[in-house]
């Protein structure tokens, strides 16, 4: 859980809104739901990153409250296609197409395939006026080109956020909204502080990825959707902003995005 001692006041008693990690299926996704309750967490979004882990996230979306699905392949997948992904984004508890886009740091797919599956699955979120979650790593002159070659959707996410100033105005000048991880809370990530220092408020959201990239204190151990708070405070610190205004800001700037369309 994020321990009151770890954290301002302001923090451990407000309401959290992670808008992305990984569940695991059952009890232990479960227990995990339930420590991020009492740590002030009440929304998640449980990510799909192949047609598997997408069916798991909608059943774990079904049995808990507090919790919605997205469905999606990640370019590590790429290479086993979308088939079925579409079906899957008529169920009720999908918000969202993802998470997609590209890896070059890894290149677990072939770059080409990444990018015809990338571009298939912003066609989904386009025909379904789904909001799109992106992920990119060391890929980004390209992940801009198809989104400008796609059209980027009007939802869009950038992720766990790795870049700097310059990524970030690329992104929002795109329309998208930038999601911050337990990587802001890491000492060397200059680039990405500056670009966190600017970030409008309106278009910022906060994530764990859990089970990964766990934030300070907690580094090196499975992350958890209760430690959110951690990069909640360390954006309001290097806004300069209280916890309390990041919390409630991030939490209504996720709820409008993930929200059916209209």
């Amino acid at each position: 859980m994020a321990e009151a001692a770890d954290l301002p006041a302001d923090a451990t008693t407000a309401r959290w809104f992670d808008n992305h990690c990984h569940l695991e299926p059952g009890p232990a996704g479960a227990a995990a739901v339930a420590r991020a309750a009492e740590a002030g967490v009440d929304r998640l979004i449980d990510v799909g990153t192949d047609l598997d882990r997408s069916r798991q996230a909608i059943a774990t979306a079904r049995a808990l409250e507090g919790v919605a699905a997205t469905a999606g392949v990640h370019p590590h997948d790429a290479s086993d296609g979308i088939e079925g992904i579409e079906a899957l984004l008529a169920e009720p508890e999908v918000v969202a197409v993802g998470e997609c886009g590209l890896d070059y740091h890894y290149d677990h797919s072939p770059r080409d395939v990444q990018r015809n599956v990338f571009a298939a699955q912003i066609g989904l979120a386009h025909a379904h006026d789904l909001p799109l979650v992106i992920h990119t790593r060391e890929a980004w002159d390209d992940t801009f080109v198809i989104l400008d070659r796609e059209g980027t959707p009007r939802r869009t996410v950038f992720h766990c956020f790795t870049g700097g100033p310059g990524e970030q105005s690329e992104a929002l000048a795109r329309g998208a909204v930038i999601s911050f991880s337990g990587i802001v809370t890491f000492k060397g990530a200059t680039e990405l502080h500056e670009a966190a220092r600017t970030c409008p408020l309106d278009r910022m959201h906060v994530e764990t990825d859990a089970p990964y990239l766990a934030p300070v204190p907690h580094r090196g151990k499975p992350n958890e959707p209760a430690w959110v708070a951690h990069v909640g405070a360390r954006m309001a610190e290097l806004q300069g902003l209280p916890v309390a205004v990041v919390a409630e800001s991030t939490w209504h700037n996720a709820d409008r995005f993930f929200a059916p369309a209209a």
